[in-house]
């Protein structure tokens, strides 16, 4: 059965802004493999105009292997972008939701062959918050902040996880595998 999974990178003190984590080869060949084995990539409006850069990238390729890679990768997979500005994605993989988050997800879940991928703050705490995400791939960088937007402020409820595992990568950034333990 296929997975809706909270991929999401931040500081060892929560900051979720992605200019603050470590972006080299390692994290960008993990994060291609994830997407590569993903049926959708679940985006609000602003992540979704960040992942843009990728776009332009597969355009005019870098010449590095890991970045060239990670753009063919976003690139290629079927993007749903949650917004009520946006009139058009000017992404050919990318089209608007037509529902509400919970019920795009819940209907994804019934039909997706593969894992859903969910790339935004906003998106991953409503999901939380509606108990539908069945794992937490949280990336960890060995940075510490000091300010900015943390990931699980708006959190309404506690939410107790079971860990499942870790992949630790080059540049000592962590990857910590949970599933969420539902209430009943």
């Amino acid at each position: 059965m296929n997975k809706v999974i909270a991929a999401f990178n931040m500081t060892l003190d929560g900051v979720c802004d992605h200019t603050t984590g470590i972006a080299d080869d390692d994290l960008h060949q993990h994060y291609a493999e994830l997407i590569d084995n993903a049926g959708i990539l679940l985006y609000g409006r602003i992540t979704f105009q960040l992942m843009q850069y990728w776009q332009n990238l597969v355009q005019n390729p870098s010449g590095e292997k890991s970045l060239d890679e990670f753009a063919a990768s976003i690139d290629q997979v079927p993007k749903l972008v949650f917004s009520t500005t946006l009139n058009d994605t000017g992404w050919n993989t990318a089209k608007l939701a037509g529902k509400s988050l919970v019920d795009e997800v819940t209907e994804l879940k019934q039909h997706a062959k593969k894992d859903i991928l969910i790339g935004s703050r906003s998106l991953i705490i409503q999901l939380l918050n509606s108990e539908l995400v069945d794992e937490f791939q949280l990336c960890i960088h060995p940075v510490i902040e000091g300010r900015g937007l943390q990931l699980f402020d708006q959190i309404k409820d506690r939410i107790a996880l079971q860990f499942v595992r870790t992949k630790l990568l080059k540049s000592g950034a962590i990857v910590l595998y949970y599933a969420p333990i539902l209430s009943m």
